[in-house]
């Protein structure tokens, strides 16, 4: 190849799609299994190349040069071959730096724990002290015996910490619902965290600091950033450094799902069809996939297994669902009612209420919890305020389904 990626597993990168705008050149995914990589760097059959986990340490014997910088930081992202000869650079370092700006975090004078040992980590502590913090300190399932080297327990005993950097690959795609071993409210000083995973664009970590009311970010911006460096690298000639935010902004909006919540009978189905033509985008009917899973209509399987078996099948279908990105998404209107629900849709999705009136909500029709006006009522006094509480935007609904769709269409040029 010419250009491209090299790591073990690369299923979720979106390196592809950001070099190929930044360039315009062709850039090759290549998943690399161990047993394969030292043939590859031997054979060094490219002009230049990123490298990914777990590489960015172990490519360092096969490079003729390093720059300063990366081998003061003892790992490598960017290979350049220049006169047959490999030359290794780290434009993580940059990428980091611009993340943290990007977002306002500041790490002078501040306790510093970093997660994971990898050249990841490597890069952040390099970052964290060439900014001055007061401590930094890393942290590993295992620990060590340095002073600086902590396991999970050890850090949460740690209360001081008011920056937490995640480098390891804990909740990444397609390993979404996995939780952050650090428990984030055990850290009373903290002021913000940063996790470096991108896909999905908001990790568990990410999405607990925010709950918390934290500065908290994800990798996306870093991941654009340094791709631009290692881009001119690759071309030796400079690109415009509005270009990050320019990709990155497309990029986000490209990979958001719009998740569609509401009662039932407010249209979610018919407006997401609408609203995913027009957008170009995939539907994904949340009550259709269980159906087709299952092989079963849901008002039999609420007769036949009863509401709390349907709501494991529903808690599971979305999760799968919602791992995925750029996609219109139809929630049953009882997805509210689990909290783990939101938290999957949160990942990759902005949710957005269809709040039709109480008294134009169709009832019966198969639908086992709303099946009369009354009985719709309670349902109605119930969900509201949840579907209220966890929307990002509210859309009343219009008289037609088209209508409403329209007015998403133009929202969603909006973000």
């Amino acid at each position: 190849m010419q250009y491209g990626l090299i790591g073990e597993k690369l299923g979720h990168s979106f390196s592809q799609e950001i070099h190929e705008q930044l360039a315009g050149y062709q850039y090759e995914l290549r998943p690399l299994s161990r047993a394969e990589f030292p043939a590859f760097m031997q054979r060094a059959d490219f002009a230049a190349i990123n490298v990914t986990i777990p590489y960015k340490e172990l490519v360092i014997p096969y490079l003729a040069e390093v720059e300063e910088q990366a081998a003061k930081i003892g790992a490598v992202n960017t290979i350049v071959k220049r006169g047959g000869r490999l030359c290794g650079y780290n434009t993580d370092f940059a990428g980091v730096l611009y993340l943290l700006k990007a977002h306002a975090i500041d790490l002078a004078g501040r306790h510093v724990l970093i997660l994971g040992t990898g050249g990841t980590s490597k890069t952040a502590r390099a970052v964290a002290e060439s900014l001055g913090a007061a401590s930094i300190k890393l942290v590993s399932r295992s620990g060590g015996p340095a002073a600086d080297l902590l396991d999970y327990q050890q850090a949460a005993a740690r209360p001081e910490a008011q920056v937490i950097i995640n480098t390891t690959p804990r909740g990444m795609y397609p390993q979404n619902a996995e939780q952050p071993l650090l428990d984030l409210a055990a850290f009373p000083q903290l002021e913000a965290v940063v996790d470096v995973i991108y896909n999905p664009l908001r990790s568990n970590l990410v999405l607990q600091a925010q709950e918390l009311g934290l500065k908290a970010c994800g990798g996306l911006e870093m991941l654009v950033a340094q791709a631009k460096y290692a881009a001119e690298l690759f071309c030796g000639q400079p690109i415009a450094e509005a270009a990050i935010d320019e990709i990155y902004r497309k990029l986000r909006r490209q990979k958001l799902n719009l998740a569609l919540i509401g009662m039932p009978g407010c249209g979610k189905s018919t407006v997401g069809r609408l609203l995913a033509e027009k957008l170009g985008r995939p539907l994904l009917d949340c009550d259709k996939e269980i159906v087709r899973r299952s092989g079963q209509a849901i008002a039999d399987i609420f007769a036949e297994q009863g509401e709390a078996a349907f709501r494991q099948l529903e808690s599971q279908t979305l999760a799968d669902i919602a791992k995925e990105g750029g996609q219109v998404i139809a929630c049953g209107g009882g997805v509210v009612l689990r909290p783990e629900n939101i938290q999957a849709l949160r990942q990759n999705s902005l949710l957005i209420w269809l709040d039709r009136p109480l008294e134009q909500l169709a009832v019966g029709k198969g639908r086992p919890l709303s099946p009369d006006a009354e009985a719709n009522r309670r349902l109605y006094q119930q969900r509201a305020p949840l579907y209220q509480q966890y929307a990002d935007y509210r859309q009343p609904c219009a008289q037609l389904p088209a209508e409403t769709a329209a007015l998403l269409a133009e929202y969603w040029q909006t973000i």
